[in-house]
């Protein structure tokens, strides 16, 4: 197992980590920020809980601009920001300050890349509210998200909730994830690890009637709202988990620590996932996807829950992680197969394309 790091002060929100060092600027230290204008409850009115959301970079920052505008136009709850941006692109990192000192929101700036995880422990040393959001840079909320993941929460007494995940365009359209399995089975003395995403590929028109608020096993990191004490409890996200399954790993530790899951349908969300990977984005995007980081993060996995490495759903996760990296270069592979043909190209892709990454370690 891997030896975890100091527990933290178990107070709600008084998650005292230090994962490492950022360029912050606090553009506004207390505000609380949802829509520009916010309207006061009325007196009589029992206090909401407080929010925290955190941004992450992803795999690229092409959606950034977009994502940030639907995060503010779409939210009617109110919330803190803190966002962090890794090494993004000079146009990028501009329209973010800009964003930040028109909003009042917390940016943290780092030149180099972070792994998610890297990111969010950053992150989460800033928060103090009750509840954290972690959403991913490349994620488009829709109105009312925030307010039935919180509703969730407190009528349910969950330590993590999730929304509908859809991804790609149009939005709203494609499910990726309805909750999920992921636990460990041993009941033949073997360990196994069962690992599914529920409704993935199905239209969320044609589900949607069955989807139901309930416990499940698994939610994403493309929007999870997580109990801050729970946090506390459980220690920070484990940074030797370099891409997926990082999620997994939470949710697992969670539920491990007697904490419920749950997903609720009222709340829908959608990432905008490559391709295309534009060239700004290549070497952020390869420094996630590739072979080393996911030799590395399934080995540290494999190994932390004692699951053996030849397990069925490892091996189909690591081919998965394996793969992703080919989405960077389908415009390049595209070129090629025209130039030259089908076979001789898919000769020139296993020998030039497919092993472009960055260095082996």
């Amino acid at each position: 197992m891997t030896r975890r790091r100091g527990i933290p002060d178990t107070r709600a929100g008084a998650l005292g980590w230090r994962p490492g060092a950022g360029r912050i600027a606090h553009w506004s230290s207390s505000q609380r920020v949802g829509q520009r204008q916010q309207r006061e409850p009325p007196a009589a009115a029992a206090p909401r809980p407080d929010v925290t959301i955190i941004v992450v970079p992803r795999e690229g920052f092409r959606v950034t601009g977009r994502a940030l505008e639907a995060l503010y136009e779409r939210t009617q709850y109110p919330f803190s920001l803190v966002y962090v941006d890794t090494g993004s692109p000079r146009a990028t990192r501009r329209r973010l300050e800009s964003e930040a000192r028109e909003r009042g929101f917390t940016l943290i700036r780092t030149e180099r890349y972070l792994t998610p995880n890297q990111a969010r422990n950053l992150a989460l040393a800033h928060v103090k509210s009750q509840y954290v959001v972690s959403l991913d840079n490349d994620v488009l909320v829709t109105p009312g998200w925030l307010d039935a993941l919180v509703r969730c929460a407190e009528d349910t007494g969950a330590a993590v909730v999730g929304p509908v995940t859809c991804i790609g365009e149009p939005e709203g359209e494609i499910v990726h994830s309805a909750g999920g399995l992921a636990h460990i089975d041993d009941r033949r003395g073997i360990r196994r690890f069962i690992h599914e995403n529920h409704f993935e590929n199905s239209r969320l028109e044609a589900i949607r009637a069955r989807l139901r608020r309930g416990p499940t096993e698994l939610v994403e990191f493309h929007c999870m709202l997580i109990r801050t004490e729970v946090l506390a409890r459980v220690g920070p996200l484990d940074e030797e988990i370099l891409n997926d399954p990082h999620h997994i790993d939470l949710c697992m530790r969670v539920r491990e620590a007697g904490g419920r899951i749950y997903l609720e349908p009222a709340s829908v969300v959608t990432q905008i996932a490559p391709p295309p990977v534009p060239w700004s984005d290549l070497t952020f995007f390869l420094q996630r996807w590739n072979g080393p980081a996911t030799q590395r993060s399934v080995r540290h996995f494999t190994h932390k829950w004692q699951i053996p490495p030849d397990d069925p759903s490892i091996r189909r996760l690591a081919e998965w992680l394996t793969h992703r990296k080919h989405l960077a270069f389908l415009r390049l592979h595209r070129a090629v197969r025209g130039l030259v043909g089908w076979r001789i190209g898919q000769m020139v892709e296993r020998i030039c394309l497919v092993p472009l990454g960055p260095p082996r370690a």
